[in-house]
């Protein structure tokens, strides 16, 4: 049954974040409204606590954590926001704690948003950073791990490194990931009834912002049409009040289909990344994660294993997209 606090944070998101996703004209207010106040930076207090530098790829700002002495695994994580929002201390407050319980190390792009930046920007910046990730780090310690737009990024990176040859990450941690944009599944628009924040009409201007005219049911968009076999061993965490759950599920039966290892965590009453706000809920879904990361070592298949990466210099440069002519 879900908490008290659950049904308050509900009630406070439907009647406040769910109107920048009732229209497309109320999502760019939103926007413009953000681009005011929002800040990327760690909050203070968590700086204090942990080791964090900052670097820059591509011109954009990438954080640092630090792992525990001797720890060698890390996590790049990709922030949610409907490709137009930036990190926030919801986001920070998830990253320092999976930093602090895990001791890995962290890496964190605050990568270029919609709509002063599309598709092949953003994917060109983390693709790069993760380029680097692998010349410091074998595939096999490395996860991804994304909350909403983050989720879909993570699943198309690795779809995308797959298709560069590149070594594949070792885990996913999917939190209510977007992997279907086609709306091609009714009970996206029935679940929308019951989902406290998002909405569909808002959700298409934000892809239309962030698409860069590439086609929604394209698997550069949508993931759920992609390639799902390349994908690591995946934890994914949805709840009964998201409307992105129906097309989740999909999601974890196709992927079983096709040989991968997929744990769900479904939340009953739970609505769109309940696991960033501190509910009784978040510390069942946090632990979950704690232990699918930390439940052996993080390992991919004998082939992944096999392959040594080298950086080199024809291959330093930005992430190829292969849609530049999309």
């Amino acid at each position: 049954m879900p908490s008290f606090k659950s049904h308050v944070v509900s009630f406070v998101l439907r009647h406040s974040r769910k109107k920048a996703f009732s229209s497309p004209e109320n999502l760019q207010r939103w926007i413009s409204y953000a681009r005011k106040t929002e800040d990327h930076h760690p909050p203070a207090s968590l700086r204090h606590r942990l080791d964090i530098a900052e670097r820059r790829v591509n011109g954009f700002p990438v954080y640092e954590i630090a792992p525990r002495a001797g720890e060698r695994k890390r996590i790049l994580y990709l922030h949610g926001g409907a490709y137009v929002f930036q990190i926030t201390s919801y986001h920070w407050g998830l990253i320092v704690e999976m930093a602090e319980r895990l001791g890995y190390g962290i890496t964190v792009p605050i990568y270029p948003i919609a709509p002063e930046h599309d598709f092949h920007d953003m994917f060109g910046m983390v693709g790069e950073v993760y380029r680097q990730m692998l010349g410091e780090t074998g595939a096999e310690n490395i996860a991804f791990m994304g909350d909403s737009a983050g989720g879909n990024m993570a699943v198309v990176l690795t779809m995308m490194a797959a298709e560069d040859g590149l070594p594949l990450p070792a885990r996913h941690v999917l939190i209510s990931p977007g992997l279907d944009m086609s709306l091609s599944n009714p009970e996206v628009f029935e679940a929308e009834r019951n989902d406290p924040w998002l909405g569909i009409a808002g959700g298409l201007e934000a892809i239309r912002l962030y698409s860069a005219g590439i086609d929604r049911a394209d698997w550069h968009i949508s993931p759920l049409y992609g390639d799902l076999s390349v994908l690591p061993k995946t934890l994914l965490l949805t709840g009964s009040h998201d409307l992105l759950s129906p097309d989740n599920l999909i999601f974890a039966e196709k992927a079983r289909a096709a040989g991968v290892e997929v744990e769900v965590v479904y939340e009953e009453g739970m609505f769109h990344v309940w696991p960033l706000i501190e509910m009784p809920e978040t510390r069942r879904a946090r632990n979950s994660i704690v232990a699918f990361l930390s439940s052996d070592k993080i390992t991919r298949q004998a082939e992944s294993e096999a392959i040594t990466w080298s950086v080199r210099a024809s291959s330093s440069g930005p992430f190829k997209t292969g849609l530049a002519n999309t």
